[in-house]
């Protein structure tokens, strides 16, 4: 990672993990991204008794496509069928291509079934987990919901990305979407701290601009 930019990053890694208490919950909910460590760790945390049922949920985005062909809930069914979980304990969600369509759809596809859980596990990559939680106390109020990644450093995490430079672009975009989002009523609006903002703009001023979303002047 570039030493000029490594502390800002490391400002926007810290800011988006929540380190929520794990505790048992009805459904873990696999979130789709460029990361296939969140299906390595759902299938850890579904061994480990934290849930009895999975749900992926995730088609594809510019940044996932070329990672994950066949979209990215059934690469993720896919690896944690790999790593032992039985496929009677996964659903798949294949149609979301945003944070809020991947609770929605998932959502509705449990309730098709018969399923309204009271509490739901999040997983997605460690720097989504606050944005992940501001849209689900927005759009789905009525669960309990924990929020966790894979634990891990930063350095080892864009070890196992190897692409830091898409990895940079994704967490800087990740940051202006808690504020656009809540903005916009899809997400409940999150404190941005000051070394938050500070570290954001540098960035983007940098040159990491490539997932903003654009903005009226």
């Amino acid at each position: 990672m570039p030493a000029e930019v490594r502390a800002d990053v490391e400002t926007l890694w810290n800011y988006h993990r929540l380190n929520h208490k794990l505790k048992p919950t009805d459904v873990g909910i696999g979130l789709g991204s460029h990361d296939i460590g969140v299906a390595d760790y759902t299938a850890e945390l579904y061994h480990r008794g934290l849930f009895p049922l999975i749900v992926f949920t995730g088609a594809n985005a510019p940044t996932t496509i070329d990672r994950f062909p066949r979209g990215e809930a059934v690469h993720y069914r896919e690896r944690a069928l790999e790593l032992g979980v039985p496929d009677e304990a996964i659903k798949v969600e294949p149609q979301a291509r945003n944070t809020g369509e991947n609770l929605l759809l998932t959502r509705d596809l449990l309730a098709a079934e018969g399923i309204t859980p009271a509490s739901i596990t999040l997983i997605s990559r460690p720097y989504q987990e606050r944005r992940a939680y501001a849209t689900c106390r927005k759009l789905w109020p009525e669960v309990d919901v924990t929020c966790t990644s894979q634990r891990i450093t930063l350095d080892d995490y864009a070890a196992s990305i190897g692409d830091i430079p898409r990895m940079i672009n994704v967490m800087v975009g990740d940051t202006q979407r808690i504020r656009l989002y809540a903005e916009n009523g899809y997400a409940i609006p999150q404190d941005i701290p000051a070394d938050v903002q500070t570290a954001y703009d540098r960035l983007v001023s940098a040159g990491y601009s490539s997932h903003l979303i654009p903005e009226a002047a």
